[in-house]
């Protein structure tokens, strides 16, 4: 199991309180499969269980779910090594992947790695939680 933490008071607004139906409906707006697998909500901490129908999908979900205001952990019932960083004042991808991929020129893995929740390689913001990739 994996416990993923997120700045609540960051991220995206879905109108007042998130709410199951309003992060699963943020995941289906974003056209993430989300096809087995449940999500619910106890107060900022949402509960991810099932299947996934890839491990990229899960992790993608997570992040959705997890970077909207509001939300403080993330809870997966899976354990398939997941890694995330999250953006630090000052940080941009280029740093980032130097820092976690041993190459400033790797910032579009990244990238590439959190669409559709990022639409361009500069829009990071503190607090953010973006997904590593990882030579499988």
């Amino acid at each position: 199991m994996g416990l993923f933490n997120f700045w609540k008071k960051s991220g995206k607004d879905v109108a007042g309180e998130p709410t199951a139906e309003a992060l699963t409906k943020e995941v289906a707006d974003l056209g993430l499969d989300a096809e087995g697998l449940d999500i619910s909500v106890e107060g900022d901490k949402v509960k991810i269980k099932g299947k996934a129908v890839s491990k990229e999908a899960r992790e993608k979900i997570i992040l959705a779910v997890g970077n909207v205001e509001g939300v403080a952990e993330v809870e997966d019932d899976s354990n398939d090594g997941a890694v995330f960083h999250t953006v630090e004042k000052g940080d941009n991808l280029s740093a980032i992947a130097k820092k976690t991929l041993g190459s400033a020129n790797a910032y579009m893995k990244i990238f590439e790695a959190n669409k559709p929740m990022l639409s361009h390689p500069d829009k990071i913001y503190p607090g953010q939680v973006l997904r590593i990739p990882q030579d499988d």
